[in-house]
């Protein structure tokens, strides 16, 4: 009868051969010496990215560009930060800008800007604001307030060459023939009005004295009929407008022909004046009794005089 199973505690026969031929059937093969100094090689630069990682990085020095790229570039962009701005209405050619200049530019810099805005070169600017702005005065310093209109008036160089020529041969024309005349105060057409006296409520005069166009009209003086007239200059609308108790005319400053004046025998502080709507004199729309410190300022606003200066 064949043996039963072994008893409980004792190995079968055979299991510890069978473990031990498992073990020693692959000996391990010892490296030859090339073999194992690439092994610690390997082991060594394991060893060193390891303590690399725990490292911390090297702080980047204060001037560095590197550690400036990643600061926000917002105040460069601010460039006018700090500065108090204001907002204006620039006004030339019928056509508005608005633009926001710092309070403290002067007329001459803000001369620029209408430059970058319009290409309107500053020598040919005429910029007003309650009057001529000074060139070397701030906005703030001339009380400019936000939302205030700048007036300019300027006309680029083609302009002047195509438009001002023929208004100086008709000036020149008009010249030739007032030196051929009597003085036009003596005239007949003339004596009617001016024989009625200097109107108590026309403007005062500065005789001797230039200067600019008041900011309100020049009004008490007569017409050819010896009805009241007043003058308004529209800067901003390029107009004339010449207004009576009857009527306003609005007159496009580029349809007068020319402007002609001469003083008063007797009261050389103020003159009389007239302008030239058509082709000849018939056309003359005459004023009696304009200050003469206005005179000037009245020719180079209609006739674009300033736009030599």
């Amino acid at each position: 009868m064949a043996a039963a199973g072994a008893p409980d505690g004792m190995e079968e026969p055979g299991m510890d051969t069978e473990a031990e031929t498992v073990a020693t059937e692959a000996p391990a093969r010892p490296l030859n010496c090339a073999e194992a100094e690439a092994a610690m090689g390997m082991a060594a630069e394991d060893s060193g990215a390891a303590r690399d990682s725990l490292q911390p990085a090297p702080a980047q020095p204060p001037g560095d560009p590197a550690a400036q790229a990643s600061v926000s570039n917002g105040e460069d962009a601010g460039g006018g930060a700090g500065k108090e701005l204001v907002d204006l209405k620039i006004i030339w050619n019928k056509t508005k800008h608005d633009v926001k200049v710092p309070l403290d530019s002067t007329g001459s810099e803000l001369k620029q800007k209408i430059h970058s805005i319009t290409g309107l070169p500053p020598a040919m600017q005429k910029v007003m604001y309650k009057g001529l702005v000074p060139e070397d005065k701030t906005l703030r310093e001339i009380k400019v307030t936000s939302g205030a209109k700048i007036m300019v008036v300027g006309s680029t160089i083609n302009d002047v060459l195509a438009v001002n020529t023929p208004k100086d041969a008709v000036q020149q024309d008009a010249k030739a023939e007032e030196n051929k005349k009597e003085p036009l105060c003596r005239q007949k057409q003339h004596r009617k009005v001016l024989d009625k006296g200097k109107p108590e409520d026309v403007m005062p005069s500065v005789k001797g004295a230039q200067e600019r166009l008041p900011t309100v009209p020049l009004s008490g003086m007569y017409n050819k009929s010896g009805g009241k007239v007043r003058l308004t200059f529209k800067l901003e609308q390029d107009q004339l407008w010449i207004g009576t108790k009857e009527r306003t005319e609005k007159l496009p400053m580029g349809s007068i022909k020319n402007v002609v004046s001469e003083p008063i025998e007797g009261h050389e502080d103020y003159h009389m004046m007239a302008f030239q709507l058509g082709p000849t004199e018939a056309s003359y729309y005459w004023v009696y009794w304009v200050p003469t410190q206005y005179v000037d300022a009245i020719k180079d606003t209609v006739l674009g005089k300033w736009q030599y200066f």
